[in-house]
């Protein structure tokens, strides 16, 4: 083989497989290496479709879709791209979950950077190793929260990989910009401790002093060797370090936690879209989050946020909104001193309650929010002990599947029908009655691809709660009243794209405004700006 044919067919930035044209495959010493057909980038779609469609099981398909972007990234995304809606799935969630269980098995070749305990005081020198000189953001876990499932350590890169992969398919972000990271700082699960084939360090997790030195040292060196502008977004960490995490960065870092503000911004879109439905303003319904992890409070505090811009007393807000815990209603009279403080304006004077039935019963919430990641939480009990006055509208946003609250056929049956259905993980429609509904899937997608895509066209600095409002209340205007008349609270992900850019540009809008963008000049046409800098998978001519 020909020295230059070799990087051609190993690079899946330059390889395009059976499209290599007769010139090409003579200039690159490709000749006798291909077989004589050359398709057209038509049929390689078709191909692979089939490809992904003849496989039997979902973890099979994300297994054939990794391997084409690892080949050929360019068509990997045109496929991704122009079928997003049948794809998704197999790249993100539920899918990416069991691949994350069995990730050490099936770990072939790198897409993405290992920072270990190791390399402390060269996490620096380290980074220098990607190859990728200019990048842009970056989606950084540590590995102890990955989905509903756990401590999975140095497993988690496959959630990181996957959140780059649909900032690539849903905001056309250039894949080459971008670079996902695990943080392996160890693992506290025994069955990976106890697993001859596990990529990550064989010890407990760090914590402490030496946890935060260790966070501090790789957030100071991505800025010091991708520059101010590089955004870092946190996903999957565990509790304790989520928020505070969070809270230590963002006045200093372009950071946000998609697991607290992205899932508080598509939650509140479907707030705001589900208060269209039944006709009422958002202050006058009552909210119970069962789960009072940062995801639920990232979702009451914007939930908050939205009230108060909207001119509601700061404390009448506060009050709409409840929070329940493993333990019980946070109220008075418990000890709170292990929950989240943000959460301390939510405790009411009322008596304790640790049964979700009774609570339902007493606090009669129009809302009810699972952010739990407790399989049939939401039970027959529960949920018709919610008003009937109104419309029951239930988020059951935890995932994968098996953590879900309550599925959307429970929903519906267990209301006949009259329920707005929100879940974190996708489930068919539900013919019901012989009318069919189609639940609403609170997919973070519609909000971190868009928001990157603003944050990193405009140079901003940094991502303030402001934004992940301006998002939802962007999200929102996209729904339609053809949407609504099905049951949905956003619309469907065949849109994404479209919706997408919509937000981005609201987004980008309001950086600009506020000044936290530093691009110059401010483009006249935001619209046209963002489509610029979007990525093209187009083989060169």
């Amino acid at each position: 083989m020909d020295d230059f044919a070799m990087p051609i067919i190993c690079n899946p930035l330059k390889y395009k497989g059976l499209a290599h044209n007769e010139e090409e495959r003579d200039r690159l010493g490709l000749r006798g290496i291909l077989p004589s057909a050359i398709r057209s980038v038509e049929l390689q779609v078709e191909a692979s479709l089939n490809g992904v469609r003849s496989h039997h099981t979902d973890l099979d398909r994300y297994l054939f879709l990794r391997t084409l972007q690892d080949t050929n990234e360019r068509l990997y995304y045109r496929v991704l791209c122009e079928n997003i809606e049948e794809l998704m799935p197999f790249v993100y969630t539920p899918t990416v979950g069991q691949a994350c269980l069995e990730y050490s098995q099936l770990f072939i070749r790198p897409r993405g950077m290992f920072l270990s305990e190791k390399d402390k005081y060269s996490i620096f020198k380290v980074l220098g190793n990607w190859p990728e000189k200019d990048v842009k953001a970056i989606v950084v876990t540590d590995g102890e929260r990955i989905l509903g499932l756990g401590d999975l350590g140095s497993n988690g890169m496959g959630i990181s990989i996957g959140k780059l992969s649909l900032y690539t398919a849903v905001a056309f972000i250039p894949p080459s910009a971008l670079l996902p990271i695990a943080l392996d700082v160890g693992t506290n699960n025994e069955t990976l401790l106890n697993d001859p084939f596990y990529i990550g360090l064989k010890q407990p997790r760090i914590l402490g002093k030496r946890y935060d030195e260790f966070i501090d040292e790789f957030m100071k060196a991505a800025v010091k060797r991708y520059g101010e502008h590089c955004l870092i977004q946190f996903e999957d960490f565990g509790k304790e370090n989520a928020q505070r995490l969070l809270e230590k960065y963002r006045h200093n870092y372009c950071v946000f936690n998609d697991d607290i503000q992205g899932t508080a911004a598509v939650a509140l879109a479907g707030i705001l879209s589900s208060v269209k439905i039944t006709k009422t303003d958002v202050s006058n319904n009552t909210f119970l989050f069962f789960g009072a992890g940062s995801a639920s409070s990232g979702i009451a505090d914007l939930l908050s946020l939205y009230m108060i811009e909207e001119n509601f007393p700061e404390e009448d807000a506060y009050d709409q909104i409840w929070m329940m815990d493993s333990k019980g209603l946070l109220v008075e009279g418990r000890d709170l001193s292990q929950i989240n403080p943000s959460n301390k304006k939510y405790v009411k004077k009322f008596p304790e309650i640790s049964d979700l039935g009774e609570v339902v019963k007493k606090v009669k919430p129009t809302f009810l929010i699972g952010a739990s990641a407790q399989f049939d939480a939401f039970t027959e009990n529960v949920i018709k002990s919610m008003p009937t006055h109104q419309t029951p509208t239930i988020f059951a946003l935890s995932n994968p599947t098996n953590k879900a609250e309550c599925t959307a056929k429970q929903a519906y049956e267990f209301t006949n029908g009259r329920c707005i259905f929100v879940s974190g993980t996708a489930f068919p429609s539900v013919t019901y009655k012989d009318k069919t509904y189609h639940p609403s899937q609170g997919n973070n997608v519609y909000i971190f691809p868009a928001i990157a895509s603003a944050i990193i066209a405009t140079k901003a600095l940094r991502v303030t709660d402001h934004v992940f409002l301006v998002a939802a209340k962007a999200l929102a205007a996209q729904v339609t009243m053809e949407h609504m008349s099905e049951g949905r609270v956003y619309p469907p992900i065949s849109a994404i794209k479209h919706v997408s850019l919509a937000i981005a540009v609201e987004v980008a809008k309001f950086l600009f405004q506020e000044g936290l963008a530093t691009y110059e000049p401010k483009p006249d046409d935001m619209e046209e700006f963002l489509i610029s800098k979007q990525y093209i998978y187009d083989y060169d001519v």
